[in-house]
């Protein structure tokens, strides 16, 4: 059984359509009327335990709705969702004891209280051993570093400070799932690289179960095992990040930088390496090809060969590529085949 299910999940909001001032306010009293709003449609979206998901989308896409909806924060408007077999808005406290959440910006700590102090209230809320606690202030002492800041009250911390501090805080009862909705918002680069240790960490050896949103690119090549890509409140994308790769992210660029380039034809030097395009820029032999259906050790040897090579660059397009190109309708990815 997965331990998320989710099965033509929809959620709707109806907003008011008011007129501005008090005629309209009284119109809209008289008569009101109210557009619909989907956030989430016919939502199909199974995740198995153990898994790192992230699910990322442009903004108003339905992620944060999706989070809340999997979490029983809210209730669907159609359509079911089961985790860890259970219905997780009607029974809220089984699920809220098997589940952790952050939400970016929002904290369950205690403002006014040292961090310390908050944790230990956590503690006994959901009644953990005090060996188990312990170990856990070690791990996150250890990883996020947390010691450093135990006795400062929460609302005395930094953006950085106060996010490692609500992880260690979703963590205190061991949960089955750990719900994350942008975890690296607004963390300069040094933090974020040490929550995204951390998120490894608990992966591989606890077996966490880890939904993610982000738009922080680089949480989905770093965290997650599988993307899940959705627009306009609709699923356009499921498959694991390998998959994605090889149908959307096959292109691999090698610029070689050539001392007294004579801009020789680079078709005749390159000539049975398969399909590739080249082009000089200034200097640099611009050579572009599918990674698949050609081999980068043959198109550089020829290159060599040919040319007094001072250097030469290898790239190749990313997940953060193929995700872009979406965001920006440059890829369909239902015409492409989207669901592998």
């Amino acid at each position: 059984m997965a331990a998320i299910e989710a099965r033509a999940l929809c959620k709707a909001y109806r907003r008011p359509l008011r007129a501005p001032g008090l005629s309209g306010s009284v119109r809209h009293l008289l008569r009101p009327r109210h557009q619909d709003i989907v956030a989430v449609d016919h939502l199909d979206l199974s995740i198995e335990a153990g898994e790192a998901v992230c699910y990322v989308g442009p903004n108003g896409a339905g992620k944060s709705t999706t989070i809340k909806l999997l979490t029983g924060i809210l209730r669907p408007t159609a359509g079911t969702v089961r985790v860890l077999g259970r219905d997780p808005h009607r029974q809220r406290v089984a699920n809220a004891r098997d589940i952790a959440a952050t939400f970016g910006n929002r904290s369950q700590l205690n403002w006014d209280l040292p961090l310390g102090e908050s944790l230990a209230l956590l503690r006994d809320i959901y009644a953990v051993p005090q060996g188990r606690y312990r170990q856990h202030l070690r791990t996150c002492a250890d990883i996020l570093g947390i010691d450093a800041f135990l006795s400062a009250p929460v609302r005395q911390l930094s953006l950085g400070q106060r996010v490692r501090a609500d992880l260690a805080a979703a963590l205190v009862h061991d949960p089955k799932i750990l719900y994350l909705d942008e975890p690296t918002v607004g963390l300069d680069i040094a933090v974020k690289e040490r929550l995204r240790a951390f998120l490894r960490q608990l992966h591989r050896e606890r077996g966490l179960t880890i939904p993610l949103t982000t738009h922080d690119l680089a949480d989905i090549e770093d965290v997650c095992d599988r993307l899940v890509i959705i627009d306009q409140a609709r699923l356009l994308y499921d498959g694991t990040l390998r998959q994605v790769r090889d149908r959307f992210a096959r292109e691999r660029v090698l610029r070689f930088v050539v001392r007294q380039p004579d801009r020789a034809d680079p078709a005749g030097i390159l000539a049975g390496c398969g399909p590739v395009r080249a082009a000089w820029e200034g200097d640099t032999l611009v050579v572009a090809f599918d990674r698949l259906a050609v081999e980068s050790p043959a198109v550089t040897a020829r290159v060599l060969r040919a040319m007094d090579v001072v250097d030469f660059h290898l790239a190749d397009a990313g997940i953060a590529d193929v995700v872009r190109r979406v965001y920006e309708r440059r890829l369909d990815l239902a015409e492409e085949g989207g669901q592998p």
